[in-house]
């Protein structure tokens, strides 16, 4: 897997075991806790045949072109710089996963994808469990919600590989307002998996998709992505699950066109930057605010430092409201 490019922010590297003692009891629920779009996208690999949830003109594009149309597609596809021990040393505890087989690949190996393939699963999963073994107060959350490709030996595989990785780390699920800090300290648990596909019922530490929302705004306007994840968070009200504020513009194909050189972060995330990081520290989190949220290129715009000091501004908040 390629190293980091980003450069990761150790300040935040145990951020969860710093917090004062008043928010260990608080449930991670309605905790702000920063997170990454598209974990992995900061490997794609241009060898690779293209994502099977592709449409036949970007197949076909790909067909004709060859490598340049790879090479254009990575600059759009890559969401993310640093991998993924480098965003958990920055403070990202919210991990966004798609997951794919290769077509007629022999080994029946599962890949993270985003229209072009990235590392294998087991590596990524190998390096956030090395992570966690060395923070050992540190919580992440895995949301595996997209699969192409995927049959029911390759779930049994993930679920497989899962246990083998992660082990004791893996909670199991319970009522989302159980889990606290504290909770999952006595218990020595780290890893809360959520798992967009029937064969959570099955198996007791993969929670469902439906207790991980992520409403995507699906805009390429700064305004008209401010104003869904307002309403959003305020329908979130009294849902009793976690929630996911996806701070994330998504290109149109004349976007696309427009800077194909260019790519997504310098075409629309940077532009954009300064009115969602406004948006992102007007935000409360708690039951009725924002819980989790993501964002692309997570080391911009102190994104990372800006999300976690919610859950000071919550305390200061209650402290006024007691007085």
């Amino acid at each position: 897997m390629a190293s980091s490019h980003g450069r990761s922010d150790l300040r935040f590297a145990d951020w969860m075991a710093s917090l004062p003692q008043s928010m260990h009891a608080v449930p991670l629920a309605n905790m702000a806790i920063p997170g990454s779009h598209d974990s992995f996208s900061f490997y794609i690999d241009e060898a690779s045949p293209v994502g099977p949830e592709q449409p036949e003109t970007v197949q076909n594009f790909v067909s004709v072109f060859g490598t340049v149309a790879k090479k254009l597609m990575r600059k759009w596809l890559a969401t993310q710089t640093m991998n993924f021990i480098s965003q958990l040393e920055a403070g990202i505890r919210f991990f966004d996963l798609r997951i794919s087989t290769k077509p007629r690949d022999p080994d029946n190996e599962l890949y993270f994808a985003h229209g072009l393939f990235s590392a294998t699963v087991r590596e990524g999963l190998e390096q956030i469990s090395c992570f966690l073994s060395a923070h050992a107060k540190e919580v992440v959350f895995l949301d595996f919600n997209h699969f192409y490709g995927v049959q029911n030996l390759h779930h049994e595989k993930l679920v497989a590989m899962l246990k083998e990785v992660f082990g004791e780390k893996l909670c199991p699920v319970v009522f989302a307002q159980e889990v606290t800090l504290k909770y999952l300290w006595e218990k020595e648990y780290q890893v809360l998996v959520f798992y967009h596909h029937p064969m959570a019922l099955e198996v007791p530490f993969l929670w469902p998709g439906q207790m991980m929302p992520a409403p995507w705004a699906n805009t390429t306007d700064p305004e008209k992505l401010v104003q869904f994840l307002q309403a959003s968070v305020t329908d979130r009200r009294r849902k009793g699950t976690f929630f996911v504020s996806q701070v994330v513009l998504t290109p149109k194909a004349s976007t696309v066109m427009k800077g194909v050189a260019s790519g997504l972060r310098e075409t629309i995330t940077e532009r954009a930057l300064p009115g969602m990081m406004q948006w992102i520290r007007s935000q409360r989190p708690g039951e009725n605010g924002i819980n989790i949220i993501t964002a692309d290129f997570v080391e911009l715009g102190e994104f990372i430092s800006a999300v976690i000091s919610l859950n000071y501004h919550h305390l200061n908040d209650e402290d006024d409201d007691a007085t």
